[in-house]
């Protein structure tokens, strides 16, 4: 069988002369909605680029920009040990004007591509990616987004007046990164915005990856069923 999802790495515009990779995949229709995707610290590694590859199959056109590409073009690590070190290296030196200045390059580089024309755009992202996803739903105008984990979303609730679209959190009821407390005050802080929160039973921190550990398929297979339904509502 033909694979009808097309990918490949393009080039984005990052300012000062500068540019840098994204993960583009394309829908077997060739053109729809737009989704922003933010990796986790590890990288679009397999597990992004399988991700874009599964809402492409869905029908959205799907970017994943290449967040460490100041310290490091494309890198992809694993889970454990010194790649779980490196990822946590990385992350620690990523200057947070500079994640913006990157999110907002991606959504322009997004809604260039000529299969997004006339079409909406929302973001969407994991652990990192998740905190990134709820920065552009408050820095940008994009028409939706969801926070799969959101590391350190709960230490920036100064955002949360400023959200500009619909968004949806997931959250990892055994999550010891992300406590009870932590998504008891993101919930409370956007209980006057149209957001959704939900929290799954049996679920950690990255249950939504089926390379870790953690990974947890009846959680995953509803977040992803919450998300999609989410985001065909508010972009197609």
């Amino acid at each position: 069988m033909t694979k009808k999802v097309k990918t490949v790495w393009i080039s984005v515009d990052g300012g000062k002369g500068q540019t840098y990779d994204a993960y583009l995949a394309l829908p077997p229709a060739g053109t729809g909605p737009g989704i922003l995707l933010f990796q986790e610290i590890f990288g679009v590694n397999d597990h992004i680029q399988g991700v874009a590859e599964q809402y492409a199959q869905d029908g959205f056109v799907v970017l994943a920009p290449d967040l460490f590409w100041r310290q490091q073009a494309r890198v992809a690590l694993g889970y454990d040990g010194e790649d779980r070190n490196q990822a946590v290296a990385m992350m620690k030196a990523l200057v947070p004007e500079e994640m913006q200045a990157d999110i907002r390059s991606a959504l322009a580089a997004l809604r260039s591509r000529p299969e997004t024309t006339g079409r909406k755009s929302g973001a969407l992202g994991y652990c990192l990616g998740g905190r990134l996803a709820y920065t552009a739903a408050a820095i940008t105008d994009v028409d939706a987004a969801v926070a799969f984990y959101g590391g350190g979303i709960h230490d920036q609730l100064a955002l949360a007046s400023k959200l500009q679209c619909p968004i949806q959190f997931h959250y990892g009821a055994k999550d010891e990164s992300i406590p009870g407390s932590a998504v008891d005050s993101v919930r409370a802080a956007v209980s006057d915005k149209n957001a959704e929160v939900f929290v799954y039973e049996g679920a950690n921190h990255g249950f939504n990856c089926w390379d870790r550990g953690t990974y947890h398929p009846n959680s995953a297979a509803l977040g992803h069923g919450r998300a999609l339904t989410f985001l065909a509502q508010h972009l197609f």
